[in-house]
């Protein structure tokens, strides 16, 4: 990604980059190298589309009734970036795919800010496939009732890292109460998969002055992964 690019995604998170003047024209590190080439097999794009199909006709819990329709994710099926929020919103119930409103406008920044994409090299997905009515907090049945739909996700996907926005996903995803604050900062482990925290992007729309505190989260997951993947070649698509 060119500096132009990133300055101006940096400038929509509401963070000010400032670079030595000298080095102001070299591109910058991001969470990406040359493309690996492990195309998916057919037995995985037959998995996939199994479990689209299972979703979007799912009647494990009431919302089924309420929602437009059901919302797997979206992104390549075989990479190393994956994105869990909490449940779509009324945008997103609409037109079937995960952050798509305001608040994904904002997300879809965050991740180019640190060389991620939903169409190249990220993939996005929510705990709740089906919109609660109002934008309500999941309840844990219905949590309970979507967990196996993501968990056969993350096993189709096979992802290095995972990146949890906001507190309702990390609080279920990690089994615990504690509040975002205190999960920030550190790699936690959803099964064998290394887990990192942020705000949810519809938060920081709300409370922008925690968004230099979401750049430091990105930035501490990029240096996660980049550890983890040291001494290979890659921009997180294995597609």
């Amino acid at each position: 990604m060119d500096c132009e690019r990133r300055r101006d995604y940096l400038y929509t998170l509401g963070i000010d980059l400032w670079v030595p003047r000298a080095t102001a024209a070299a591109p910058p590190a991001t969470a990406a190298g040359a493309p690996q080439s492990a195309a998916p097999s057919a037995a995985g794009a037959a998995g996939w589309e199994r479990l689209r199909q299972e979703v979007l006709t799912c009647t494990r819990c009431p919302l089924h009734t309420s929602r437009t329709q059901g919302v797997f994710g979206v992104g390549p099926e075989r990479c190393d970036w994956l994105v869990i929020g909490e449940a779509p919103g009324a945008e997103e119930d609409r037109r079937g795919e995960p952050f798509v409103g305001v608040a994904g406008q904002l997300l879809d920044a965050m991740l180019k800010a640190i060389g991620l994409d939903r169409h190249d090299n990220v993939y996005i997905a929510n705990l709740l496939k089906s919109r609660p009515p109002g934008n309500r907090d999941p309840k844990p049945e219905e949590v309970a009732a979507c967990m196996p739909f993501l968990e056969r996700q993350i096993e189709l996907l096979q992802p290095k890292i995972i990146l949890a926005v906001g507190r309702i996903a990390a609080q279920n995803l990690l089994g615990t109460d504690s509040p975002l604050g205190r999960l920030r900062g550190a790699v936690h482990r959803f099964g064998a998969t290394p887990l990192v925290v942020t705000y949810h992007p519809a938060y920081l729309l709300r409370t922008p002055s925690d968004k230099r505190k979401a750049w430091e989260d990105l930035k501490f997951a990029r240096g996660v992964y980049q550890e983890l993947t040291r001494g290979s070649a890659t921009d997180g698509d294995r597609a």
